[in-house]
């Protein structure tokens, strides 16, 4: 690094005076003398107590004599007894009452009861409930059970009635009259399937069989393969492209009456074999249902 002049002569300068003033200091330093002096005091009158009261000092017997008068005769010491000691009964019950510590501990096991009472009574609870849910889904169970065998029952009465030239739709039954409106007689069409439980105007091509699709026509609705001595309606959710073609199909969603799982598989193989008409302005993939209803013969 290269300084200029104005720089070199102030570091010159600074250097000087600051070696000036160390010489300065080392020259005009305190020097300690040796040996050192002595410390310096006061004369005290010659005596032999240290009060006095007087300017003149008293002879020797005087002295004697007042130191004779001044001497302190000592008190006899007295040893106390151990006498044993009588406690105070308000410091005893003072030093050994726990009583905010009996009533901490009283409030943690009233706590801890409470506690241990409420969780047997949410046992209690839950065990009620789930014994409550199990009746219920057992009643249910035999309510189901019960219905599918009067179903039963009433197609073999009414196939029974039909082998001795009973009428289509006569079922057994001593019933005034059937459907879902008012009157007498039984509703429905006179080209309806026995056992459909539909009284209204049909969805679909009929013979048991019925579809939902906004928009568009069947062209195709095979017959599902009876697989046997079974009834019930199987309703089909059936996804259709624009083409027609049926891409998926999920057996007994709502409206189904039956899990039986060779009907529902049957229902199934039916959807899918199914077809509708093109549709260019349907949407890719349209959702509805086919509805199968299979009747024992």
């Amino acid at each position: 690094m290269t300084l200029s002049k104005s720089e070199r002569t102030g570091l010159i300068a600074s250097v000087l005076f600051h070696t000036v003033v160390l010489l300065l200091l080392l020259c005009m330093g305190f020097v300690i003398p040796f040996p050192p002096p002595q410390e310096e005091g006061f004369l005290v009158d010659f005596g032999n107590s240290p009060t006095g009261l007087g300017i003149e000092e008293p002879s020797a017997a005087s002295a004697a004599e007042a130191a004779a008068a001044r001497k302190v005769v000592p008190k006899p010491i007295t040893i106390p007894q151990n006498t044993p000691k009588v406690e105070d009964k308000a410091d005893e019950d003072l030093l050994t009452q726990e009583y905010e510590k009996t009533v901490a501990i009283a409030a943690r096991t009233k706590k801890k009861l409470a506690d241990e009472k409420k969780a047997q009574l949410d046992k209690e609870k839950r065990v009620k409930d789930a014994e409550a849910l199990e009746k219920e889904r057992a009643e249910g169970e035999e309510r189901r059970i019960a219905e599918d065998k009067a179903k039963k029952i009433g197609a073999i009465n009414s196939r029974a009635k039909n082998a001795f030239g009973g009428g289509k739709t006569d079922n057994g039954s001593q019933s005034a009259g059937q459907g879902n409106t008012y009157g007498s007689g039984n509703q429905g069409s006179p080209d309806g399937t026995p056992g459909a439980n539909q009284y209204g105007l049909g969805g679909g091509a009929g013979k048991g069989i019925s579809f939902s699709l906004s928009g568009r026509n069947a062209r195709s609705l095979p017959k599902p393969t009876f697989p046997g001595n079974e009834a019930g309606i199987v309703v089909v959710e059936v996804t259709v492209d624009k083409f027609g073609k049926v891409t998926k199909a999920l057996p007994g969603i709502k409206g189904s009456n039956t899990i039986d799982t060779d009907l529902l598989e049957a229902a199934r193989k039916a959807a899918m074999a199914a077809s509708f008409n093109t549709d260019n302005n349907a949407p890719a993939f349209q959702k509805g249902t086919i509805t199968y209803h299979f009747i024992l013969q």
